[in-house]
């Protein structure tokens, strides 16, 4: 069997897809010259004073005495010392290269070219520890910039994200800290997330034990939900391009990355990488594998970027992918509940389906406030079309619905007719924006306050 831990992230019922114990906050005395210059780094430092940079042409300046500690690297065998190494050097990566587009759109409201040759000093090192980790050479999300980028302010308290603050940063205000440690906060979940999605896989013939993991299934994604609500407190939109310019990726970012980017002494040719985005998380993914949903994604280039980003995560993340993916094509969800006429685990399913629409429709709000009216930018920081790329997963859902209520029997557990009438909400909802999307000069407050009018607001 594949393994489904790399020693930093072990994927199972106790860990979730969080890291087996807290990151390291710092990296150990050796790398103090890398460590000084992540911690001056900042727009914003932790004493409150601008750092490097709040300068345009700063960043380029300090990373000219940063030494190559690549001999350095090659000797740590610490699975979290390389998982911060890692982390240190994305985070000098991107704020590198990405400085001038950050200046530049301080001064016009537009993203300008980002530096495209990386020194050496950086590639380097920040090369060898990608490829000890498996992983692409650029800011992601579970090693780098969320997942693996915390610390808890009060140790004996929870992932609220009011209790944990990031070891690197690029902003250094709030809404930065707010934005991605309420990604680490859901995924406090994810535990029981990956106990339901193996229970569910493996009660192929036990009616009962597969209800109870669908129930679980169903239960967390709901709690799951409740948390990434939070969002619109933790992180204010209007402040989000504070920081977004920085996880912005190479590949499909041509104007930012025009001739993609050298890094020096390692490659000749330029390099094209996706950019760090929360659809690196694991959870949608999850639940799309296990309910089925990811059966009725459509064959076009949009969920060919949805299967790319596959490729952005932790080996042993992609492994536990294969692995519940095979498990069950091996034995579909909907085949085994309709074999039996199992009423209650449709109920379950669909309660399923509901939270996954409410993930997803909530992130599209989320792309409508906190990018559509920030930014006239039509890519988001993984390379991807804003307008087009949700609303692509939520109709897959939506014929996930449709599917699983031809099945389904009006009885106590699901009243069918009020299934059909929230159903045809949600589409009418998805359809009247994209009506309003497809005009050039669109208003992305009409889109949002649709929303409302239609009692699907995300608050």
């Amino acid at each position: 069997m594949k393994s489904l831990s790399d020693g930093f992230f072990s994927i199972d019922s106790k860990n979730g897809f969080l890291p087996i114990k807290e990151p390291l906050r710092n990296l150990p005395s050796r790398y103090e010259t890398l460590q000084q210059l992540i911690d001056e780094m900042p727009v914003l430092k932790e004493d409150g004073t601008p750092g490097i940079l709040a300068n345009h042409g700063s960043i380029e300046e300090a990373i000219k005495i940063l030494p190559n500690y690549l001999d350095l690297v090659k000797l740590e065998k610490d699975s979290f010392v390389n998982a911060a190494l890692f982390r240190a050097y994305s985070f000098l990566a991107s704020a590198y290269t990405l400085s001038p587009s950050h200046h530049k759109f301080l001064k016009t409201g537009k993203y300008g070219m980002a530096n495209d040759r990386l020194p050496s000093n950086i590639s380097q090192p920040f090369v060898y520890i990608s490829n000890s980790l498996g992983v692409y050479p650029w800011l992601d999300y579970h090693y780098a910039y969320s997942l693996g980028n915390y610390f808890k302010i009060d140790k004996e308290k929870g992932f609220n994200w009011s209790n944990l603050s990031m070891a690197a940063k690029f902003s250094g205000m709030d809404d930065e800290r707010g934005f991605i440690m309420l990604h680490v906060d859901i995924n406090q979940h994810s535990p029981d997330l990956v106990k339901s999605a193996f229970g569910v896989a493996n009660s192929k013939n036990n009616e009962s034990s597969l209800n109870k993991s669908l129930k679980l299934f169903a239960n967390t994604l709901k709690k799951i939900n409740e948390r990434r609500r939070v969002m619109w407190e933790a992180s204010r939109w209007k402040h989000y391009n504070d920081f977004r310019v920085f996880i912005m990726g190479i590949k499909g970012n041509e104007e930012i990355f025009p001739n993609g980017l050298i890094y020096e002494g390692v490659w000749d040719k330029p390099k094209y990488f996706r950019g760090q985005t929360g659809a690196q998380d694991n959870i949608i993914p999850t639940a799309d594998i296990v309910s089925g949903v990811i059966n009725f994604y459509p064959e076009n280039q949009l969920t060919k970027y949805l299967l790319d980003l596959r490729k952005y995560r932790p080996i042993c993340v992609q492994n536990f992918f294969e692995i519940l993916t095979k498990e069950m094509r091996s034995a579909p969800l909907l085949k085994r509940l309709t074999k039996t006429d199992n009423q209650l685990g449709m109920y379950h399913l669909m309660s399923a389906y509901e939270e996954i629409y409410f993930f997803r429709n909530g992130h599209w709000q989320f792309v409508q406030k906190y990018i559509m009216q920030n930014t006239k930018y039509a890519k988001a920081t993984g390379g991807t079309p804003i307008i087009s790329w949700i609303p692509n997963q939520i109709k897959a859902v939506f014929s996930a619905m449709q599917n699983l209520s031809d099945q389904m029997k009006d009885s106590n557990h699901w009243i069918k007719s009020k299934w059909i009438e929230s159903y045809l909400k949600k589409v009418e909802l998805l359809n009247k924006q994209l009506e309003i999307l497809s005009i050039d000069t669109f208003n992305p407050e009409s889109v949002f306050k649709l929303n409302e009018e239609i009692g699907l607001e995300d608050f």
